[in-house]
């Protein structure tokens, strides 16, 4: 879970204070503790409602007011965030259920969910959600789903969103940026500097400011009463890829001994050692810069072990993270980004040396069974892509207008002379199609996406197809709007097509919720298996509509290359 307590426990009484005292990050719009109001959120009116208190501060969605709806959805302003930046919302859910955040890119078809929670608590929790920089302007979308039942509900009382990256913290913040204390009934990390600092205090001012009214975390051996006594104080984590510099200042006072060391855990509990002091004791606030890299969700740890009560203390502040590595040592000083190239466009800037050995040549290879053809086109699935290799998307079967199914399978169709001998992606892997052995002429089948929330600009639609066989029926596109009940025709083949796949560009324009259509006619003989495969949705106008066959999915000649 990317979520800590709202407390550290030892001082929760000084979190309070340091919410009037701290100097705040400035809050970017999108922001809202629902004092005065709901800051230009609003619930979309397709779901359920979201309630403000009587007495404000808290936003709530819950299971006796939803009725026969399952979840109610709070979208955001349009918020036009061109730099990396944090949301950090403080929740809590009660009896079971979620709450979820997604982005909703301007013009695009799709919502794209970035966090997801499940966990009850009796208090309040602290969720930290990255936002990578983007150039479309988006909204946040808040999706609370409690379970059906009395006593379940999803509450909101403050979403902060401010400039950088969520494991950036300087301790000024009234939540401490989502970092959280491991509770030990002895050492604990304590919010250090202003009204946390007595006159005789041996530590140190606030590295941020240089005065007592700063603030920092810090733990002290003064009540260890064990051997390797542990503190450990943990980041938020992180929600998506992170690589580059981490940097923190420290001040360190050993007395007899502690153990302080860098590490990170990610969300199966493994760790990997990041860092450890070459000194004893430092003079002041030292830096410290780690080079990091984080492709899968990972928390950073700071930890303490005292081995007496006179282990001194150790204090850390002004984290920071950039994207750029702190060594040269670690990755190139040029930017590694002007060698990428996919080769579907030419040979990018590289260039052949002029010398006496053969040239490289670009080519093309048609997949098999055998070799599967280049990386670039193996995809996976996304919001707005099905290539079907891990199911079906979220495609629903028409269970009322059609008599057969599309079935999911990979490999070759069972009837001699139709049907494709493997799938588009990869050659070896799945696709859908309809079986005609298992249908009567003119029989059809539906197969329906998702409901898609619609959108203002054009959207390109793009499906491979494969129509082999003599008795090969209709394939159709069609488009069900919510607010018309006549589906639209988008495109349709009739007959045979190709013993290859085919592609197809379709531009439709939508701005209600919707639906696509994918159905398929049986033909008048056995030899009309009908399938498809790669469906894809992009924003913008196709670039290229029309029909195109790119390759069969199989050649008999496994090293059979295009010029």
């Amino acid at each position: 879970m990317m979520s800590a307590a709202w407390t550290l426990c030892p001082l929760l009484t000084v979190l309070l204070v340091v919410r009037l005292l701290g100097a705040q990050q400035q809050l970017l719009p999108g922001s809202c503790n629902f004092e005065l109001g709901t800051c230009g959120y609003t619930s979309d009116p397709e779901y359920g409602t979201w309630s403000m208190n009587e007495e404000g501060h808290v936003i709530t969605v819950d299971s006796a007011i939803l009725k026969e709806q399952q979840q109610a959805v709070l979208v955001s302003p349009v918020l036009d965030h061109q730099y990396w930046s944090c949301v950090r919302l403080v929740y809590q859910i009660t009896g079971g259920g979620s709450l979820q955040l997604f982005l909703r890119p301007d013009g695009d078809n799709f919502d794209y969910r970035m966090w997801t929670a499940n966990q009850a608590s009796d208090s309040w929790l602290i969720a930290s959600v990255d936002l990578p920089n983007s150039t479309t302007p988006y909204q946040v979308l808040l999706e609370g789903r409690p379970e059906r039942g009395s006593g379940n509900s999803v509450a909101i009382f403050e979403i902060h969103i401010v400039t950088g990256y969520c494991i950036e913290c300087n301790f000024e913040e009234h939540h401490l940026c989502g970092y959280s204390n491991s509770w030990n009934p002895n050492v604990n990390w304590y919010v250090g500097g202003s009204v946390a600092r007595v006159p005789e205090s041996h530590l140190p001012v606030n590295h941020s400011t240089h005065h007592q009214r700063g603030h920092y975390m810090y733990v002290d051996s003064v009540y260890a009463k064990h051997f390797q006594e542990v503190a450990k104080l943990s980041s938020p984590m992180t929600t998506v890829p992170l690589a580059g510099c981490l940097s923190f200042y420290y001040n360190r006072d050993q007395e007899r001994g502690n153990i302080f060391s860098l590490f990170t855990r990610d969300q199966l509990g493994h760790y990997e050692d990041m860092w450890r002091p070459e000194v004893f004791a430092t003079a002041g606030w030292t830096l410290v810069s780690v080079d990091i890299k984080a492709p899968h969700p990972l928390e950073v740890v700071f930890e303490v072990a005292f081995n007496s009560a006179r282990g001194g203390y150790v204090a850390i502040d002004d984290i920071s993270f950039s994207p750029e590595f702190c060594h040269t040592d670690t990755e190139p000083n040029f930017d590694p980004s002007i060698a990428n190239c996919d080769f579907e466009d030419g040979l990018c800037l590289y260039h052949q040396e002029k010398t006496d050995s053969k040239e490289w040549s670009r080519v093309s290879v048609k997949p098999n069974a055998y070799r599967i053809g280049d990386h670039t086109t193996g995809v996976g699935f996304l919001p707005g892509q099905c290539d079907f290799e891990s199911g079906v998307c979220g495609y629903i079967q028409d269970k009322k207008g059609d008599k057969a199914d599309w079935l999911r399978v990979r490999g070759h169709t069972p009837t001699s002379y139709t049907g494709p001998r493997g799938d588009h992606t990869t050659g070896v892997g799945y696709f859908m199609y309809i079986e005609a052995s298992l249908m009567r002429p003119g029989h059809k089948a539906r197969l329906l996406t998702s409901d898609l929330r619609g959108s203002s600009s054009p959207q390109c639609l793009i499906l491979f197809y494969h129509m082999h066989g003599s008795g090969s029926g209709i394939l159709s596109m069609l488009l069900r709007r919510s607010d018309r009940e006549q589906d639209a025709l988008l495109w349709r083949r009739r007959g045979e097509q190709s013993v290859s796949w085919m592609r197809v560009m379709v531009d439709y324009q939508c701005d209600v919720r919707h639906q696509i259509i994918f159905e398929a006619i049986r033909g008048p003989s056995l030899r009309s298996d009908i399938a498809i495969d790669d469906i894809s949705f992009k924003r913008g106008q196709c670039e290229d509509p029309g029909d195109f066959a790119p390759y069969s999915g199989f050649s008999e000649y496994f090293n059979e290359i295009e010029k």
